[in-house]
């Protein structure tokens, strides 16, 4: 029987007993599909579900082949090391033992000859030169996302379940990733932010509060359908508003004839034209006939109400987010940065950086790159002056504002208006409301605590109290901005960060991001030089 994932009438649930989703019906085959949507919707639950690992409140889940999940956080053992994600040490040892010649006759009789160079052969298609028996705990997190991957393809599997695979990975393990599953002939799904990544899928599946929907074809595809269906629910929304205010204005026309008639009728009462058993009775008719018209009336108005708001809510879900900004006013030719010849560390005897030379004037965007274990945080924190340079000198004409992956600079432990009004004092109420509701952060959601905000909804608070105030600061420092963020955030973070008008130097592995902000310049320090 051919490998298949299939979900039947399935409600998903959070840890907590919170419904996510309901009545879910969905079909996986030997494609690769990108699961999207936003933060909390449900993603990593339904991955757990299709490997086993949780149990469906309603509905049922049916798994035809074996399936074998990357998740993103894995506790490791201090013992623990890369051959043991082949479950290979025994039979590693064995044929070590085989090549001495030491192994019984009975060991001999079941050696994989094959294992060394299929392991390795496994840990060069995801681009990952480490040794068998290196500690996982003297890997980075990328190096360890890469070779728990090809632990997964090395069992072959009919199905790969893969969550957020390219976070923690630099250019070249994205690149790695992206190369695998783009010669990867079996089924995958694929919970990923990665646009780049999305684009080499054969399906797109997104979960939102509303539904659960496939679309076929690559992130431009899915993209495009979206594209046409928020045109359709706004031309829904705009049809539905119009109905309604055509009933209303249908029942005010007939409340104001009855008015009249009924006027009338009881004028012919009073002067006794008419006997008054069949006064009574047409007085009865008439409010029989304007009570079921009023509730036909009714009737109809909801159902137009009902068409209006369900449309309201695709758009909300569809429609992409964007932002307009106070000016820097940061001048063209004004030099914002400049470092010369500084070694970077913290040892005199072991810079991790030596001789880096970096300016930037008016508003440039500038991106640092290179491979994870560089040193691009260590250049921030120079910049930031939370380190000293070693030797050279660093100097920041201007305010700054920096955003590290914490976004510390905002308290964990205050509100995000309060936030506001601590960066921004200035700033009157109606102002700092004003500011926040371009954010989405609109009535009590700006009184929200920061310390229970999502990932992505952190970001943009920081980047709303920051780049929504008076005067926002004329330089942006960004750590990693797009790491664990979902698709959503993430294109509200660029819309915020496109409609900025100051200087950008960011790090970031994150191509199609860079390329969304307009980032038109790179400084390698995998070369320590300028890429012009």
């Amino acid at each position: 029987m051919p490998a298949s994932i299939a979900l039947s009438n399935l409600t998903l649930s959070a840890p907590d007993g919170r419904v996510l989703l309901s009545s879910i019906d969905l079909n996986f085959g030997p494609e690769r599909t990108g699961l999207v949507g936003r933060n909390g919707v449900g993603k990593t639950t339904l991955l757990a579900l299709i490997a086993g690992e949780r149990v469906p409140q309603s509905g049922t889940v049916s798994v035809q082949g074996r399936v074998a999940m990357l998740r993103q956080a894995v506790q490791v053992k201090p013992d623990e090391r890369v051959v043991d994600l082949f479950c290979a040490r025994e039979a590693l040892a064995t044929l070590r033992r085989a090549e001495r010649g030491l192994a019984t006759t009975e060991e001999l009789a079941d050696i994989d000859w094959t294992l060394d160079a299929r392991i390795g052969s496994a840990l060069d298609r995801v681009g990952l030169n480490a040794a068998l028996d290196a500690l996982l705990t003297t890997l980075s997190g990328g190096q360890a996302t890469r070779a728990r991957l090809a632990a997964l393809t090395f069992a072959e599997p009919d199905f790969l379940l893969l969550d957020e695979p390219t976070n923690n990975l630099d250019r070249e393990g994205r690149r790695a990733m992206i190369e695998l599953l783009a010669n990867w002939h079996h089924g995958a799904i694929i919970v990923s932010h990665d646009r780049e990544l999305l684009e080499n899928m054969d399906a797109i599946v997104e979960l939102t509060s509303l539904e659960a929907r496939r679309y076929g074809g690559n992130w431009s595809q899915y993209r495009a359908r979206k594209a046409i269906e928020l045109s359709a629910a706004r031309h829904d929304l705009a049809d539905a508003e119009k109905r309604v205010a055509e009933l209303d204005r249908k029942v005010r026309e007939t409340a104001e004839r009855k008015a009249h008639k009924d006027g009338a009728g009881a004028k012919q009462r009073a002067k006794g034209g008419m006997p008054r058993i069949a006064a009574g009775l047409r007085k009865d008719r008439s409010e029989d006939t304007g009570g079921e018209h009023a509730r036909l009336a009714e009737r109809r108005r909801t159902q137009a109400l009902e068409l209006a708001d369900t449309a309201r809510r695709r758009i909300e879900v569809l429609q992409p987010f964007s932002v307009q900004l106070p000016s820097t006013g940061l001048p063209a030719g004004k030099m914002v940065l400049r470092i010369d010849a500084a070694d970077v560390g913290y040892a005199t005897d072991a810079p991790i950086l030596r001789d880096v030379s970096l300016s930037i004037s008016g508003p440039e965007r500038v991106a640092i790159v290179g491979p994870n274990g560089a040193g691009k945080t260590t250049l921030l924190r120079l910049i930031s002056g939370e380190l000293p340079p070693l030797r050279g000198t660093v100097q920041v004409m201007t305010r700054f504002a920096m955003f590290d992956q914490a976004v510390s600079l905002l308290d964990a432990s205050a509100s995000i208006l309060d936030n506001f009004r601590r960066i921004d004092p200035r700033a009157d109420e109606n102002a700092c409301r004003a500011a926040l509701a371009r954010f989405m952060f609109r009535a009590d959601a700006a009184l929200q605590t920061v310390c229970c905000l999502s990932g992505g909804q952190l970001l943009r608070a920081g980047l709303a109290c920051v780049l929504g105030g008076t005067a926002p600061p004329p330089l942006l420092i960004l750590d990693e901005p797009t790491n664990h963020l979902d698709i959503e955030s993430m294109e509200a973070v660029e819309a915020g960060l496109r409609a900025y008008d100051g200087a950008l130097l960011i790090v970031s592995h994150d191509e199609t991001f860079l390329e969304a902000i307009e980032v038109r310049r790179r400084f390698d320090l995998g070369a320590c030089a300028e890429a012009r």
